[in-house]
């Protein structure tokens, strides 16, 4: 049974091992086998960001459910870069699409932040872990990211650990481009970066008072995405994707340790 022959992923709560029987959930039933119409002795790969990625193979399939089986782990656990997305919830929609990016473009936590000029209030945290799967699921990814609790970001900054650096997509004109200020952080052995968050404001920018506390914090990189005027999802996009073709594991040392070790 082959790898490549594999064209379903799934991410699933069990623990993973040679022979260990998985009985998906009603909803990946359901997908596995009425809308992707997988049979017994279909392959497909599951994972759970703990053990790894493995090959399967399905025992069991009725309309209602079924079994999965492990055969053999195709790639070993790895673990993403310490990187969290801060970000102002926009509408349902937008919000949808920062969280999926965020987990397509390798980050290990997002955390919703309410910001003075924040206009959705409301969150459903169900539904963004939800797109989060999907989108682990879909993309290669070997870990679902965290989804912190939403704060207000002064709270958040009251409690901010200064070993974490901000990359703070700040609207000045005269804040440096992101990726000349960030190769100024770039380790000179090519090892890790450390822990940085990515800030991404709401829909209108962010206050002034906030913008000044911001600025004035030790650990705080304010940087341009450029000169045009970007929505906060698409500011979400463009700050990540610098940040790892940087710092990350867009670099040559970050690909091999993302890529894990195939077995």
């Amino acid at each position: 049974m082959a790898e490549k022959a594999a064209k379903v992923r799934l991410c699933v709560p069990d623990d993973l091992s040679p022979e260990a029987r998985i009985e998906p959930a009603r909803e990946q039933a359901h997908y596995l086998f009425n809308v992707m119409r997988l049979a017994a002795g279909d392959p497909l790969l599951v994972f759970n960001g703990r053990d790894g990625e493995w090959l399967a193979e399905v025992s069991e399939a009725t309309r209602k459910g079924g079994v999965l089986t492990c055969r053999e782990r195709v790639r070993a656990q790895t673990r993403p870069r310490d990187l969290v997305l801060l970000f102002a919830p926009v509408k349902k929609a937008r919000t949808d699409f920062i969280v999926e990016k965020a987990c397509e473009l390798g980050c290990a936590a997002l955390r919703p932040v309410f910001t003075k000029r924040t206009n959705a209030e409301r969150l459903r945290p169900d539904r963004l872990r939800a797109h989060m799967v999907e989108a682990a699921e879909q993309c290669g990814f070997l870990t679902v990211p965290e989804l912190l609790e939403a704060e207000r970001l002064d709270r958040v900054l009251d409690d901010w650990d200064p070993a974490r650096r901000i990359l703070f997509c700040d609207e000045r004109r005269d804040a440096p481009p992101a990726a000349q200020a960030l190769a100024a952080h770039r380790p000179a052995d090519g090892g890790e970066a450390g822990p940085w968050a990515v800030l991404i404001g709401p829909e209108g920018g962010f206050d002034e008072a906030e913008s000044a506390r911001l600025r004035g914090l030790a650990q705080v990189e304010a940087v341009s995405l450029g000169p045009r005027v970007l929505r906060a999802d698409t500011a979400a996009v463009a700050a990540l994707t610098i940040w790892q073709a940087v710092l990350g594991d867009w670099t040559a040392e970050g690909e091999a340790m993302a890529e894990g070790t195939r077995t």
